[in-house]
């Protein structure tokens, strides 16, 4: 019986939600979880991090890094298409009886630290975007506000997947919509003079210029993140050897063109040394265009973008839990399903309330701590699966996607990864390591109770 047929070894006791997520849907989940808060609010901090319109070099860095890993993800998520996705993708990669188990574990771990400061960075962005609009929201407001939408979105997912399918599908429209609008409101006012005034020496290769190239491509990555919320829900995908590559390639080079359209727009418009220092530049930029009724109108729909791309990372992070629970490396209770719409309950319940707890970290560090945690461990191990699940499965021949030009796709990656981690603050760099760190002996510390590897007999590991 193939991955596909057999789901999880929970699935047989407990139901499997429901493969009911096409093309359209999972391709609207990746744009929706990709265009959030995002860009709206980082443009400022790239423009800064450079010192000038060549913050644009960080966004086609970007671009190129994630459809590379976004290669990385079509195949490893045709391959093995459950929910949980990178859960699978690295037990089964590194032996699921021996380091394949460290790993799992090592995912899970950060995913319960990363997935809420994910969750988090887009509802924080959108209270802070809220002030737009409602100017006397501050401090503790701010973090109030973001910490009520992590909560009702917990309550809106509390439903069937076929109706989100259908919100999301909505959402990612008006997402679209919007920055349509505001790239072609910009192309119609657009001075090239004012979009390309470098500041002088804007690409000597100085320490500078190399420090804020890694965080302008930080900033890029953050933004682009999200073109693999398809594989998060890969048990719940139809036809998914096929669906979730279409899903994933599709939509990096759709928002790639979008956010360069965004960021030409703005700068051609407002001057970058104005748009650097502002607080909703977006806004900003269409108030000037049609006064104050466009800046709101604006505002108002990139809260519909940010609110939107919250719930959909919500939908994705929800199934880690769930997934590592059905494999028994977790509390039996996070596997538990809705009897009738077939969603992670106690994992969903999680996810969002440790959300609204995050929600107290500020944007910045949010951000920073996403990327280099993530990029430590898990970006980098997925890339040396690929070919560990290509020597484990040859036999399966053309049934799942191939990258092309491998392992040249593999090679940029982790040259791209470890450029950003390079570039980070120290501060991050070692908390992203004390983490995978702690989370290792918590593994060694449960491993040596139950007496499981690497603690188990060698004949009870073979057995």
């Amino acid at each position: 019986m193939n991955d596909v047929d057999s789901g999880s070894r929970a699935t047989i006791d407990t139901g499997a939600p429901a493969r009911s997520l096409g093309l359209i849907g999972g391709l609207s989940a990746n744009l929706l979880n990709m265009i959030g808060i995002g860009p709206f609010i980082t443009i400022p901090l790239a423009l800064s991090a450079m010192g000038g319109p060549q913050a644009l070099l960080g966004w086609l860095l970007g671009a190129v890094l994630c459809l590379c890993d976004g290669l990385v993800w079509a195949e490893l998520g045709s391959t093995l298409p459950r929910s949980g996705g990178p859960f699978h993708y690295l037990r089964e990669a590194y032996g699921p009886a021996k380091l394949g188990r460290l790993f799992g574990f090592l995912y899970l771990w950060q995913t319960l630290l990363i997935g809420p400061m994910s969750i988090a960075s887009g509802t924080v962005g959108l209270a802070h975007y809220a002030t737009f609009i409602w100017p006397s929201l501050t401090g503790w407001g701010v973090a109030a506000l973001a910490a009520l939408v992590c909560l009702a979105n917990t309550g809106l997912l509390w439903r069937d997947v076929r109706s989100i399918q259908r919100l999301s599908i909505t959402v990612s429209v008006i997402v679209i919509a919007a920055c349509l609008w505001i790239i072609v409101s910009g192309a119609l006012h657009f001075d090239a003079g004012r979009a390309f005034s470098f500041p002088p020496h804007a690409f000597s290769p100085t320490t500078a210029f190399w420090t804020g190239l890694g965080a302008a491509t930080l900033i890029g990555v953050y933004d682009y993140g999200g073109y693999n919320a398809v594989c998060m829900l890969g048990g719940e995908v139809r036809e998914p050897r096929r669906t979730i590559p279409r899903a994933v390639l599709i939509s990096i080079p759709l928002v790639a063109l979008l956010y360069v359209g965004l960021n030409l727009s703005i700068i051609g418009v407002l001057p970058w040394q104005q748009a650097m220092k502002s607080e909703a530049v977006v806004a900003d930029f269409m108030q000037v265009l049609y006064g104050s009724v466009g800046g709101v109108t604006v505002a108002v729909l990139i809260l519909i973008a940010s609110w939107g791309s919250a719930l959909i990372v919500l939908l994705g992070y929800s199934r880690v839990p769930y997934a590592a629970a059905v494999e028994g490396e977790f509390l039996a209770r996070f596997g538990r399903l809705h009897p009738t719409g077939k969603f992670p309950t106690v994992s969903l319940l999680f996810m969002g309330a440790a959300s609204a707890v995050a929600c107290l970290v500020s944007l910045d560090n949010l951000i920073a701590a996403l990327i280099v945690v993530q990029t430590l461990f898990q970006y980098t191990a997925q890339c040396f699966a690929i070919v560990l699940l290509r020597r484990q499965r040859r036999a399966e021949g053309g049934a799942t996607f191939r990258m092309p030009l491998y392992p040249l796709p593999i090679v940029v990656t982790l040259v791209g990864w470890l450029f950003i981690v390079t570039t980070s603050r120290p501060v991050h760099i070692v908390g992203g390591i004390g983490a995978m760190m702690i989370g290792t002996l918590v593994f060694l510390l449960i491993a040596r109770a139950r007496r499981s590897w690497p603690f188990a007999p060698e004949r009870e590991i073979a057995a």
